[in-house]
């Protein structure tokens, strides 16, 4: 059994980015753990009773997509949605790294840094600062993940933009993936938009045509040792 460590900023870029991949590792025998940093909702012009009820409402969709696709019940950092640049980054990587050390991940899949999300950047950069190739650190593998809306939405001025060297086949899985994004159905939008269903459906089978398969999720490889 492997140690699985998801770090995702908001509530539902877990599924995104790398949902087949967490019910493969269930499906192996694998542990998987979740953490967000945000709660994915304060960001947003709501009323302090509406705010509370959203925040719940997101939690909630997390436990059950969690459920699907056989992770263990979430960790929720609660940091401020949307502007984790406000926050210290020391803050957020103390707060993130007593969760990792007591998790003790050999294998971590986290945001690519060069995303349009503010969130996402800083929740790259935090992993990484954690992660240091020391000899007392147990993470031998971390591996980058895209977001549809977000990764691809970045507008870079240089060349280094999601061009994924690592495809996990996820064709026994995408229909566990995509019933656990239905979990965040208020996230959702209509086709054509990217966080879509047939939008999420169309990524994966992208992805897994360009490798042979039916559907796969691309990874960047950070780093293995």
């Amino acid at each position: 059994m492997k140690k699985i460590l998801v770090v995702a900023a908001h509530p539902d870029d877990e599924i995104l980015g790398c949902g087949g991949t967490i019910a493969k590792h269930f499906a192996n025998g694998d542990n998987v753990d979740v953490i967000f940093l945000t709660n994915g909702v304060s960001a947003r012009n709501l009323k302090k009773k509406s705010l509370k009820k959203n925040i719940n409402k997101r939690r909630n969709a997390a436990i059950k997509a969690a459920k699907i696709v056989g992770a263990n019940i979430p960790y929720f950092l609660n940091f401020s949605d949307n502007q984790l640049d406000k926050h210290p980054l020391l803050k957020i990587i103390k707060s993130l790294e007593k969760i990792i050390n007591k998790i003790k991940p050999e294998k971590i899949y986290t945001h690519f840094d060069n995303d349009l999300n503010i969130d996402h950047q800083i929740t790259n950069q935090a992993v990484i600062t954690i992660c240091r190739p020391q000899k007392k650190n147990k993470v031998k593998e971390i591996l980058f993940f895209e977001v549809p809306s977000s990764t691809e939405w970045q507008i870079s001025r240089n060349t280094k933009n999601f061009a994924p060297n690592w495809f996990e086949d996820i064709s026994k899985y995408l229909n566990k993936k995509i019933l656990a994004i239905k979990a965040y159905k208020e996230e959702l939008n209509e086709w054509p938009h990217p966080r879509s269903v047939k939008g999420i459906k169309s990524l994966a089978n992208w992805r897994g045509a360009t490798v042979g398969y039916k559907a796969a999720e691309g990874f960047i490889l950070g780093r293995k040792i």
